[in-house]
């Protein structure tokens, strides 16, 4: 048969772009002030304020699980719409907290949220997971696959802290972060810019289960991360594809209302401003303050804090961009809903 007798494969045809419809999220009830946490490592509140911005952080109790607190901010974002999980025809989520190497973590939350015959899968993309998680939603719904995708960011990573470690112990912390992405007719999710540093691959890497086995007195894999090789690669890659993440979105910085980068470290953020030479009138989030950073979580908990507190609004063009192991980066231009 020759090629212009074969049957021709139907396209999919979707919608002309995307938008994130509603946001919800939860945080770990315990709160762990920089005092308390001093108490466990050797550090001042001082000192751990002035190199990260951190005055406390949400840690999640034995009961507060990643799939708990996945399933608790999805539930939020689709009150907000009236829908429930039947009304999803996908479930993603972005996390390295789940510990079990089969089915996902967004299976059970698709079950657990009654979205049965939803499609679910993770992603692991560290601290850049939610806004990869966000791609790969809006070329789902643009492609025909999917008409509604719930995006989750969510980490317990309290349970992964290298206590011994002083110079990043005090910095994770736990909670989930949901967005229900939906089609539009006008572009709501811009081009996203991401790729990774592969060759910086060891600059944060969390424990195979093989080396917590030797430790009985270790029940999860610990983090290690090279702060100052992060910080370094921050400033140039990172500030780079922020800009260029504008520039895709076929705007300019003073189009911005919101800026959201991952929130790793206010040092970090601040430099980021400096280098893109944002406006004053750019709103810029600075929610690791009384949260730490909760690596796939931190950007849609920020978004959804930052609405619910007025500092950014419906409508509104935010800049976000999401950062960490791998060494990965991905960020985009988004209308918030």
């Amino acid at each position: 048969m020759s090629l212009s007798t074969r049957p021709q494969i139907v396209q999919a045809q979707g919608s002309p772009s995307s938008r994130i419809l509603a946001t919800g999220h939860v945080r770990g009830s315990r709160v762990v002030s920089n005092e308390e946490m001093c108490t466990m490592i050797d550090s001042t509140p001082e000192w751990i304020e002035q190199r990260t911005g951190i005055k406390e952080r949400r840690w999640a109790t034995e009961e507060e699980t990643p799939r708990s607190m996945a399933v608790e901010a999805g539930r939020k974002a689709l009150a907000k719409l009236g829908l429930s999980g039947s009304d999803v025809d996908a479930v993603i989520c972005a996390t390295v907290s789940h510990h079990r190497p089969s089915p996902s973590l967004a299976t059970y939350v698709a079950h657990d949220l009654g979205a049965f015959t939803a499609a679910a899968f993770d992603t692991n993309a560290a601290c850049a997971g939610f806004c990869y998680s966000l791609n790969l939603a809006d070329a789902m719904i643009r492609n025909g696959s999917a008409a509604t995708v719930l995006v989750i960011g969510v980490e317990k990573l309290s349970e992964m802290i290298n206590i011994a470690d002083r110079g990043t112990a005090f910095l994770f912390s736990d909670g989930a972060g949901a967005a229900v992405v939906g089609r539009s007719e006008s572009v709501g999710v811009g081009p996203a810019v991401w790729g990774t540093a592969s060759d910086q691959v060891e600059t944060i890497e969390i424990e195979d289960w093989s080396q917590v086995a030797g430790h009985p007195e270790q029940n999860h894999p610990l983090i290690a991360m090279d702060g100052r090789a992060v910080y370094k690669w921050a400033m140039t890659t990172v500030t780079a594809k922020a800009a260029e993440a504008i520039e895709k979105a076929g705007i300019t910085p003073a189009d911005l209302d919101v800026f959201i980068p991952h929130q790793a470290n206010d040092r970090i953020t601040d430099a980021l401003l400096r280098h893109l030479k944002l406006p004053e009138s750019v709103t810029v989030c600075h929610d690791i303050a009384d949260m730490g950073n909760t690596s796939a979580a931190s950007i849609p908990i920020a978004i959804d804090r930052m609405l619910e507190r007025g500092q950014a609004h419906s409508g509104d063009l935010a800049l976000i961009i999401g950062f960490g192991a791998g060494l990965v980066y991905a960020g985009q231009v988004i209308v918030l809903p």
